[in-house]
């Protein structure tokens, strides 16, 4: 597992810690001092993964292929000259 692939996984445990958080601050209510550290703790901790994400060399987020345009006009003729239509064969000869 690359770094960058642990780091998700650490992302979405937080993300499931944070929705627990909530349903205990919902349950327990959200005026105890215990309930507001945990929530603190809970965003010190994504603040911190964000920052070692940041921070981690070589950790840049894949990059997406550069994309290739196609233009809209018609491809040279000459470029299909001597190929295969596919199932078909060639051009000058039937199908069989």
């Amino acid at each position: 597992m690359s770094v960058h692939d642990d780091l998700t996984s650490v992302r979405r445990c937080l993300d499931e810690l944070t929705r627990s958080v909530r349903r205990l601050e919902q349950q327990l209510g959200g005026g105890g001092l215990e309930i507001r550290r945990v929530r603190t703790d809970a965003d010190h901790l994504r603040e911190s993964i964000a920052l070692l994400g940041e921070a981690a060399p070589g950790l840049a987020k894949p990059r997406r292929p550069d994309l290739v345009p196609i233009p809209d006009t018609p491809y040279d003729t000459s470029l299909w000259t001597d190929s295969d239509d596919e199932g078909l064969g060639a051009r000058d000869r039937r199908a069989p």
